[in-house]
């Protein structure tokens, strides 16, 4: 009976154990069954989507970057393709073992590794870093068949941004360069970010840093199956890139090649500009630099060198230079003084070379001549005096309040960033330029030497040229511009880029008229007629020359004792033809002496260019250059048959059509 009950004891516990452990494993089935169904049904379109990704990979395609073109269709930006070597840092265990590994494949230059080391510190060590640009068939070949042996590395085809004239017009055009860090964090916080994926390269100063949104461009994507490894398979579907819009500017760049010739090794500034619209026909700033250094990332040794040479390259000096005008300033103290009232054009004052006020006589030029003159005969002869005594009438609130309309002091809103204010002198401005109480009160002796362009006065070659177009025009004012046009290269759609009107002047005609005709008398019999001697059209001008350093009291100037960076400088203001002026122009040579020794010849050959349509000969750019000319000689030749070699090819004799033609089917091989 005892064994009985015993084995059905055992027989209990086995069903139960038995039903415990079907317990469990149905348990697990169904833990089973509800992660499947919560797999497959509920998160089944989000695991599909990651799934997918994972097999597939999203490739963004930068667009080819858009022309930059002159007024003549003559390229002078465009886009070439060429194959990189490049690392991803994070991707390779001995970094520098496998640099010179590599140097064993393909050259690699000590240049080549400080770049890299810049773009390393620079960037994010996930990022693909080029070691060496523009790779030949040969080495290519060379580094595919040893891939396998540099995970991390890999060659790739890229577009690269090249400029054919090289240093010519550098400071209108400026350069692309790598994009850093601040760039791109301020580049992701704009709508336009997704625009910039595989991005690299952005516009960093003039025309490329100012439009850069039109020849960006819009960028395509490619979807590929990948490998495990990543490698891709096969293309699923595609969106080409959209190239940049191509920008036409306003400049002729074979009159900015002849003004950049003219200056040589000197250093300066011209600005030309057309009176009727505000289109900007020459913007140069000497010296240059050659753009194609930055494209790829300049090297330690080419940055030392044009950031600490003496003449400052780097700097726009039309756009950030500012200098005292001289007497290049006394037509537009003379318009002042007219639309003011303060005097009229036939006042005579007595000019005995000398001013005195406060105790301190005030000097005149060793070439002006005493006798009474009237504001033409002032202007003329440059005298010095007649605008003294006219800068005390008037004192400096009033000139202040004349002369800003025309553009001094302040911003001209040119079409590239980077300009500054320069100086137009107040009672107000001294009071906010200083710190110290002393230094923010006006004194009246301080007025004197206003009248005559100098004291605190301080202009761009930029500012110049406005005002000066504004005042050949009788008041009409716009605001400079260099593009154009810009044309899309897929529609063909063209749109004028006008420049902005502003309000104009309301200045008398027959005062323009008196400045004017004034201002040609400086040409036919005053400080310029050397220069002017023989011009197939009447011009007007005035030349200055402004100090550069202030001179010791009673110390008299001496050009040929003074170093040559603390020397003079040579300016010279100017329009044409005087009844219809379709330019106007302001250059300055820096620490070159008399605005007619240096400045004027430049302003003659820039006249001749676009009125006459006459080009110096070698013998006279010679001349010109060693600031030895007056007058051009030699037998001049016509613009048209010119034809400045390019490096590499052809000439700037090209007709537009055919450039255009050129660089569309340029355009079209990079897409």
């Amino acid at each position: 009976m005892t064994e009985l009950k015993d084995l059905e004891r055992e027989l209990g516990n086995f069903r139960f154990r038995l039903f415990a452990a079907a317990a469990v494993v149905l348990f697990g089935f169904g833990l089973l069954v509800a992660r499947l169904v919560w797999l497959q049904v509920v998160r089944h379109d989000e695991l599909s989507t990651q799934a997918e990704n994972n097999r597939i990979a999203v490739v963004p395609i930068p667009p080819n970057r858009g022309l930059i073109l002159d007024r003549n269709g003559v390229v002078l930006a465009n886009n070439y393709s060429a194959y990189t070597l490049e690392i991803t840092p994070s991707k390779v265990g001995n970094l520098a073992e496998t640099i010179d590994q590599l140097a064993e494949l393909v050259e690699i230059t000590s240049r080549d590794r400080k770049r890299f080391q810049r773009l390393m510190e620079d960037g994010k060590s996930f990022e693909s870093l080029p070691i060496r640009t523009k790779l030949t068939d040969e080495e290519v070949a060379r580094f595919t068949a040893q891939r396998f042996r540099f995970p991390g590395v890999d060659i790739k085809a890229r577009l690269f941004r090249h400029y054919p004239y090289g240093e010519l017009a550098s400071h209108v055009l400026g350069y692309i360069g790598r994009i850093n860090q601040v760039e791109k964090e301020a580049i992701d916080e704009t709508e336009d970010a997704a625009n910039y994926k595989g991005t690299e390269y952005i516009g960093k100063l003039g025309i490329e840093q100012k439009y850069e949104s039109q020849l960006h461009g819009v960028t395509g994507f490619e979807e590929v199956e990948t490998s495990a490894g990543g490698r891709p398979v096969r293309r699923l579907r595609a969106q080409p890139p959209t190239p940049g819009n191509t920008i036409k500017l306003s400049i002729d760049i074979k009159l900015q090649a002849l003004v950049e010739e003219l200056y040589g090794d000197r250093r300066g500034a011209l600005v030309a500009i057309d009176p009727r619209n505000g289109e900007v026909l020459a913007f140069v700033s000497k010296p240059t630099f050659d753009p194609n250094l930055f494209v790829d990332g300049i090297d330690s040794e080419s940055w030392k060198e044009l950031n600490e040479n003496i003449d400052k390259p780097l700097l726009n000096r039309a756009l950030r230079g500012t200098y005292p005008p001289g007497s290049t300033f006394k037509p537009f103290m003379s318009i002042a003084a007219l639309n003011s009232g303060k005097r009229a054009a036939s006042t005579v004052v007595m000019d005995n070379l000398t001013y005195s006020f406060g105790g301190r006589v005030f000097g005149s030029p060793e070439t002006d001549r005493p006798g009474p003159k009237d504001m033409r005969a002032a202007i003329v002869s440059s005298s010095n005096v007649y605008f003294y005594s006219l800068a005390n009438e008037m004192g400096v609130d009033l000139i202040h309040d004349q002369l800003m309309p025309f553009g001094f002091g302040r911003k001209t809103g040119i079409d590239i960033d980077g300009e500054v204010t320069g100086d137009l002198p107040s009672t107000e401005w001294k009071r906010k330029k200083f710190k110290r109480p002393e230094q923010q009160k006006w004194y009246a002796g301080e007025t004197i030497s206003l009248g005559i362009g100098q004291g605190y006065n301080n202009f761009t070659m930029l500012q110049m040229a406005t005002a000066m177009a504004t005042l050949a025009s009788g008041g009409q004012r716009f605001q400079p511009r260099l593009a154009h046009t810009l044309r899309d290269v897929v529609s063909g759609e063209e749109k004028t880029l006008s420049s902005q009107p502003l309000e104009p002047i309301p200045l008398r005609p027959a005062d323009v008229e008196v400045i004017r005709q004034a201002m040609n008398g400086v040409t036919t019999s005053g400080t310029s007629r050397a220069a002017f001697m023989g011009a197939a059209y009447a011009s007007g001008g005035k030349t200055g020359t402004a100090q550069a350093v202030g001179l010791v009291k009673n110390r008299k100037y001496d050009h040929a004792r003074v170093e040559e960076h603390l020397r003079d400088h040579s300016l010279y203001v100017a329009f044409g033809p005087v009844e219809e002026p379709r330019v106007a122009l302001a250059v300055i040579v820096e620490n070159a002496s008399w605005g007619s020794v240096a400045a004027a010849p430049i302003a003659r050959r820039v006249l001749d260019y676009l009125l006459a349509g006459q080009y110096p000969s070698r013998e006279d750019i010679a001349l010109v250059r060693e600031g030895k000319a007056t007058a051009p000689v030699g037998v001049s030749r016509q613009v048209a048959d010119v034809s400045l070699p390019v490096p590499g090819g052809a000439g700037l004799g090209a007709t537009a059509v055919a450039v255009e033609a050129g660089a569309a089917a340029a355009q079209g091989a990079l897409q």
